[in-house]
């Protein structure tokens, strides 16, 4: 290696978005680089390397051995730098800057009102960024950086993660209207077994969540479920129109059931119910930060029909 030439960080991170997308342009596209701009980059770093990181054809670009194997080490030198600059930032002013939260979309509706009031209201210099996906891709983002605090259910019993409880709410089963259980607030859980359940798609934790109740109901796991929803906007309307019942957090009553056409029906105790709670990596420069801003949208949630965590 030229010592006199040290590797810089546009250039490393030039080279870790080719090593991701072994594409240029999608790779400058990526990081805002423009396409002669991100060559330059790498070229300059395979000078400074003094090894050839990548194979250029008229088609492709593929990564050499030594690419493949400083892909790796590119990649934890940027996200030491990224938790250098968390660091800096947090030790500089809580509060201030940018938080990226992810939340999941049976959340993000019934909860985003509460928690932007309580940021407008009490951390005005936050730069607050949403991101509504599904479990999966938030954790997937919440490890590699590009989250930093999740909002969605648990438990999730995901290393190096770690859980700030908020509350919990029951869950409300919802049918068409005029159907023979809506209205009672005795319902015991056995009345699942049979009844003909709707949920969302695959890849929502609350479709699980509905699938474990039932289960715990005495539900047979074969029993079939022949139409699903991407949302529970949709959800409610098929069973309005008497395709089937389902079940919602209670956060999601109000808004999504209170359309007409719907009835609804409580459980009985112990009522089957879910946990909300944030997320962040163990171990991140913001912990203090985050465990205050937990405590804070706890007492903003106090006006919701939810159980408070202590």
């Amino acid at each position: 290696m030229n010592r006199g030439k040290q590797p810089s960080i546009a250039q490393l991170r030039a080279f870790a978005a080719v090593a991701e997308h072994l594409h240029f342009r999608d790779a400058a596209a990526a990081i805002g680089m423009s396409q002669p701009a991100l060559s330059g980059a790498v070229s300059a770093l395979e000078e400074a390397l003094g090894v050839q990181l990548l194979e250029r054809t008229t088609r492709r670009v593929l990564l050499s051995p030594a690419g493949e194997r400083l892909a790796v080490r590119a990649k934890a030198v940027l996200d030491a730098v990224g938790l250098l600059l968390e660091e800096a930032e947090a030790v500089r002013a809580p509060f201030t800057g940018v938080l990226r939260l992810g939340v999941i979309p049976t959340v993000a509706p019934y909860l985003l009102p509460a928690v932007l009031r309580l940021v407008h209201r009490r951390y005005p210099e936050l730069d607050l960024q949403v991101h509504e996906e599904q479990t999966s891709s938030l954790l997937d983002g919440l490890t590699a950086g590009r989250l930093d605090l999740l909002l969605l259910a648990v438990p999730l019993g995901v290393p190096g993660v770690t859980e700030l409880p908020l509350f919990d709410e029951d869950f409300v089963l919802v049918t068409p209207e005029g159907h023979e259980l809506g209205g009672r607030g005795d319902l015991p859980r056995e009345a699942l077994r049979e009844l003909p359940l709707l949920l969302l798609d695959e890849g929502h934790c609350l479709r699980d969540q509905a699938l474990d109740i039932c289960r715990e109901a005495g539900r047979a796991d074969g029993a079939p479920v022949t139409t699903t929803a991407a949302g529970l906007a949709t959800l409610v309307q098929l069973v309005a129109g008497g395709m089937g019942v389902t079940l919602l957090p209670r956060t999601a009553v109000e808004v999504e059931a209170g359309r007409g056409g719907l009835g609804t029906a409580h459980f009985a105790a112990p009522t089957p119910c879910r946990r909300i709670a944030l997320a962040m990596r163990a171990g991140t420069a913001r912990a203090e930060e985050f465990a205050e801003f937990a405590g804070a949208l706890r007492e903003a949630m106090r006006e919701l029909p939810v159980r408070v965590a202590d």
